[in-house]
């Protein structure tokens, strides 16, 4: 279980992530479109790991949508998703490298405390933001304090896993203009969060 994020602002150096897109929203069926980029698709998935473990999941009731060619998801189910039509199925293997790359130790520091705002209140799981050298907005996960001294972990839960999908297509749509210059798909009703 993920604990709740909060916005920190944290002195970082050098530091990078990859982290994975939120579920999204439904979509409307449009049976004679194939997946390509600018098509806002529905899916249902199980997410599994190599042990057979389900990660993660969303069916038919509550299906997964995302936009198609906004790097919503994981370069390799993406890719392995294009040309896919309504009602397609299939079983997708991600290696490290296509999904939430490979567990890098870099990512794992021990900071001073003093480098947090001091009225920020840090426990072990929670998620915070940070702004790289580069500019580059990164998310850290606190995963030990230990007095003075706060251990951070900047790798995504799942990097370095093989990952396993089995998908089902139910839609496909044409991205609407503002879909597209937001570069995510929104419900079926226009309404969004950003």
């Amino acid at each position: 279980m993920r604990m709740p994020t909060c916005s920190l602002r944290f002195d970082s150096s050098a530091l990078s992530g990859n982290r994975g897109p939120p579920l999204g929203l439904k979509g409307n069926l449009m049976s004679n479109s194939l997946i390509s980029k600018g098509k806002v698709v529905e899916l249902a998935y199980s997410l599994k790991d190599s042990e057979g473990e389900i990660l993660d999941q969303s069916d038919s009731q509550d299906p997964f949508v995302y936009l198609h060619g906004a790097e919503q998801i994981v370069p390799g189910l993406e890719s392995a998703l294009d040309g896919l039509k309504v009602g397609d199925k299939k079983q997708v293997t991600v290696q490290p490298a296509e999904g939430y790359g490979e567990f890098n130790e870099e990512l794992r520091l021990t900071v001073k405390r003093a480098q947090f705002p001091a009225d920020a209140e840090l426990e072990e799981g929670v998620e915070f933001e940070t702004t790289l050298q580069d500019g580059t907005p990164a998310i850290f996960t606190i995963i030990e304090i230990e007095e003075d001294k706060v251990t951070v972990d900047g790798n995504h839960p799942l990097a370095g896993e093989v990952l396993h999908f089995d998908v089902e297509v139910l839609s496909i749509r044409e991205a609407s203009a503002e879909e597209m210059s937001h570069g995510h798909a929104h419900g079926p009703d226009g309404h969004h969060h950003h």
